[in-house]
């Protein structure tokens, strides 16, 4: 007993290093390794860009005669060739010391032009507000655009393809700025805190990704831009209790599902008169979406995207630019929900679009008319196009990431356009993992990034269709150095068949000094919405690492996708969860569990999860829903009551609450929440103005009316990020670290007594 006690204490040892980072040894991880000394960080290509077709490209770096600023520079495709194209000292505007802090930067199609987008804020997610400096690249003038506009306020400055302008919003209105003599035109007028012109509302921005929203006709002589009008749309008032010595109030206008949203239109302005053509789109403008808008490969026709508010018919309507008289020339639907589609690409000289649909139970790419009359499969086969990535409509390709033998990986194919013919890997058969790449407009050549869930990412220059390396943008090798001296074994992927034919994905981290012959706990890590897929053979950065280092101190680590989560298996398989998120996703996720836990080295009594958003409201059903199977739960920025979300994303998948009362009740984890047995820790930002705090207090007055322990962190005004403040990701990990060696420990505390 004296021996096993040492071990107990040695392995309590190892756990408090673990969290104070009070080791040496560099094969094992510490929190502090992960999250605070930056050790394990990737290193991306950053803002690397196309230039001359393909036949260049440009890249910020560090500067050599200006510490701590960037220089634009272009390199020679073929030769590798280095030219500083815009020296970081060319950047510096009067009266400054040093030069613009470069956060994105564009070059005007003729080279003449070069736009800076620096001194940014966010709104939202991402910082999309900002300042806007032009430079003439003949003589390097620089001049800020908006005139005297209060800073950091314009938002999304783009070339007119004339290179006569530069237009931009700014407070919710569409500007227009000579590029001659900078004068500048107030294009709208109307904006306001409610009408919103050529960006969008909360909503629009988190659930169909828009945010710039205006489009340059191809000749620049007219914009076509959405409007927003958001009043009546609920305000959600979040409560700021620390910034300030009193508190203060910050409202967001949030439509909750069922209540009422943001009436759209689209409108197509004449830069010369200003004068507004508005789109005659037929229905309830708050009970439709225009999820995707651009011109139709002309100056005369807009094409957009209309939702039905169910989000199961998305019809194509082309508008007359000069009128506003709008045709509806193709409707895809489904019995369950439809996507807008991002893959919209104009071919053969706009005589035909490219479309991408579920209608034959996969999801292909199609070609069609632009009357809408032919409609032409271009993709067949039992498998998933996941995304277009290039059309090369001269030699006839079609360039899309797909992966049919592997739903955890993605690969590079192609397709011949006009006719049914096998599709071409193009990646090599001997790089298993995931895949992106950013193909040239000349389809000649593709930044390419590959890793797999054990090995860092890899950027690199190919060339296209042989996918030959021609150099390495950059190789981590250094980290991937690091991680190889840690002691871990490899990442096992595998299926469980959870009966009816029905086999999930998933994969398991085990200790690197795993004993088959010993139990072990394990963490399950869930997501399980239509949002996101878990088990990717991809790498995971630092929720890997430490998942990695929760498996150094004995835990193994597991993740299963359940049907309904966007993996490319088919329709049905995405779909079936239609009305029922929360109830099909928790299910499989408990009958994997019932599988796993008769596997020999798994201690069936000891069965956690962990989870973040959609992750956290699967791990609160999981341990109300099935009490006997789930030891302990972690449930971050979790989602409760499902009636407290937005209308866009829960509609689209639910249903309107008052269709489906049994689902929405049956699918929100707050209705089981008497039922808990186990530990639960629930984590929340206080200024989450995705997933409310709201719903968070709610669960909270529901387990305190039935009598149920459970452990409770708010992170004061932090987002749905949890990652605002100063220290505050080292926090959360080691809350939810100390919380695991606390109730789930690798031993369990009974057996800890001599």
């Amino acid at each position: 007993m004296k021996i096993y006690h040492r071990l107990i204490c040695l392995i309590l040892i190892i756990s408090f290093s673990v969290l104070y980072a009070q080791t040496s040894d560099p094969s094992l991880l510490t929190l502090e390794r992960i999250y605070k000394d930056g050790e394990f960080s990737s290193k991306s290509i950053g803002r690397i860009k196309w230039f001359d077709n393909g036949n260049g490209y440009t890249r910020l770096e560090k500067s050599k005669s200006m510490e701590g600023s960037k220089d634009i520079v272009l390199y020679n495709i073929k030769n590798g060739k280095r030219k500083i194209l815009v020296p970081a000292e060319r950047l510096i505007p009067a009266d400054e010391a040093k030069p613009l802090t470069i956060a994105d930067y564009n070059f005007s199609d003729n080279k003449k032009f070069l736009l800076i987008f620096t001194n940014t804020k966010r709104v939202w997610r991402r910082n999309t507000r900002g300042d806007y400096w032009l430079i003439r690249l003949n003589n390097w003038e620089m001049k800020k655009l908006g005139g005297k506009a209060k800073p950091s306020t314009l938002l999304f400055a783009t070339f007119s393809p004339n290179y006569k302008n530069v237009a931009y919003v700014r407070e919710n209105n569409l500007y227009l700025e000579s590029l001659g003599d900078h004068k500048i035109t107030q294009l709208t007028t109307d904006g306001s805190k409610t009408i919103i012109n050529g960006t969008f509302d909360w909503v629009y921005e988190e659930e169909f990704s828009l945010r710039n929203g205006f489009r340059w006709s191809p000749d620049g002589k007219k914009i076509a831009y959405w409007q927003l009008d958001a009043e009546g749309v609920g305000v959600f008032n979040l409560i700021n209790n620390t910034d300030s010595l009193y508190s203060f109030v910050i409202p967001v206008q949030y439509p909750k599902v069922g209540t009422t949203n943001s009436a759209c239109k689209v409108g197509i302005v004449n830069v010369e008169d200003g004068k507004t053509t508005w789109c005659k789109i037929e229905g309830d403008s708050r009970n439709f979406y225009v999820a995707r808008m651009d011109w139709a490969d002309n100056s005369k026709e807009i094409i957009m995207q209309k939702l039905n508010r169910l989000q199961n018919t998305n019809n194509v309507l082309i508008a007359n630019a000069f009128t506003g008289e709008v045709q509806n020339i193709f409707t895809d639907n489904d019995k369950t929900w439809v996507d807008a589609v991002d893959d919209l690409k104009w071919f053969n000289n706009g005589k035909k679009f490219t479309w991408v649909s579920e209608s034959d139970g996969w999801k292909h790419v199609y070609l069609i008319s632009r009357n809408g009359k032919t409609v032409e499969l271009v993709t067949p086969g039992e498998f998933d196009v996941i995304s277009i990535q290039r059309i090369d409509e001269k030699k006839g390709w079609l360039y899309y990431i797909a992966s049919p033998e592997n739903p955890t990986q993605r690969y590079l194919y192609r397709s011949r356009m006009s006719r049914k013919a096998k599709p071409q890997r193009l990646t090599p058969v001997d790089q298993s993992g995931t895949h992106d790449y950013r193909i040239a407009p000349n389809c000649k050549w593709a930044f390419h990034t590959y890793s797999s869930m054990d090995n860092p990412p890899i950027h690199e220059l190919i060339s296209l269709p042989n996918h030959k390396s021609v150099r390495i943008l950059e190789d981590n090798a250094e980290l991937k150095t690091k991680v190889n001296t840690l002691k871990r074994n490899a990442s096992e992927f595998f299926r469980v068949d959870i009966g009816k034919g029905i086999l999930l994905d998933g994969y398991q981290i085990k200790p690197y000094n795993f004993d088959a012959a010993k139990k072990y706990p394990v963490l399950f890590y869930v997501y399980g919405e239509p949002w996101g897929q878990t088990a990717r053979d991809v790498w995971g950065g630092s929720t890997y690492l430490w998942h990695l280092m929760l498996a150094q101190q004995g835990y193994i680590v597991m993740s299963i996708d359940n049907r309904g989560t966007p993996s490319p298996r088919g329709r049905l398989w995405r779909k079936c969860i239609y009305r029922q998120i929360g109830i099909l996703a928790s299910a499989d996720q408990a009958d994997a569990v019932r599988v796993i836990r008769k596997w020999e080295y798994v201690d069936s009594t000891r069965i956690g999860i962990w989870g973040w958003s959609g992750g956290g409201s699967m791990s609160l059903n999981a341990i109300f829903q099935y009490p006997d199977l789930y030891h302990t739960a972690m449930a971050i920025a979790s989602v409760p009551d499902q009636k407290y979300y937005d209308t866009i994303y829960q509609e689209r998948y639910m249903g309107l609450p008052e269709d489906n009362v049994e689902g929405y009740k049956n699918g929100s984890p707050i209705t089981f929440a008497h039922q808990l047995k186990g530990n639960l820790l629930l984590v929340h930002g206080t200024g989450d103005d995705n997933v409310h705090y709201q719903g968070a207090e709610a669960l909270i007055n529901e387990l305190i009316k039935h009598g149920k322990h459970f452990t409770m962190m708010a992170y004061p005004n932090r987002s749905h990020g949890i990652y605002e403040g100063s220290g505050t990701t080292l926090h959360l990990r080691k809350l939810l670290t100390r919380y695991l060696f606390e109730n789930f420990p690798v031993v369990p505390k009974e057996e800890r007594k001599e």
